[in-house]
């Protein structure tokens, strides 16, 4: 999955296309205003939805429609990163790039190089991890009714 800046790196992949540069067609490119909206959530449920890796690409610091939102993305990713790690997600699945409007030679290398890293890694089939999660959290034996479900239920 990839989250592209409309002003930048979508152009770029936009360029690629009608350029008829070659490159994976198994990433779904999410159009948004700028790399800066791109909510720690929108990547946290990409993964939880099944998706291998995400991209992130945005305007070359400096040149930002919005000023200042790849600074707001790149502080983001960092942090984003350090929960990743700790749900046991490699830091090769999530990649930020600067692509400006005019590089569409380079959204084509790196989505290649995205897509082989991510075959090398294998599938993340996070939905079917989240199965030992709840093994270590929830309880093996004992009640399966809250506490106060059962004190209810006991007329108190």
């Amino acid at each position: 999955m990839a989250f592209f800046c409309t002003w930048c790196t979508y152009t770029a992949a936009d360029l690629a296309g009608t350029s008829r540069m070659k490159y994976p067609p198994n990433v779904r490119i999410i159009r948004v205003m700028c790399s800066g909206r791109v909510d720690p959530q929108f990547v946290v449920e990409a993964f939880a939805q099944g998706a291998d890796g995400v991209l992130i690409g945005g305007c070359h610091p400096g040149d930002c429609h919005y000023v200042e939102g790849n600074y707001k993305t790149l502080r983001r990713i960092a942090l984003l990163r350090r929960v990743l790690r700790d749900m046991g997600i490699e830091d090769e699945r999530l990649r930020l790039e600067w692509i400006s409007a005019s590089e569409g030679e380079k959204v084509a290398r790196v989505i290649s190089d995205m897509v082989g890293a991510i075959r090398r890694l294998g599938r993340l089939d996070l939905p079917g991890r989240r199965t030992s999660w709840d093994a270590e959290v929830l309880p093996h034996d004992g009640p399966t009714e809250a506490p106060a479900a059962a004190a209810a239920s006991d007329g108190r």
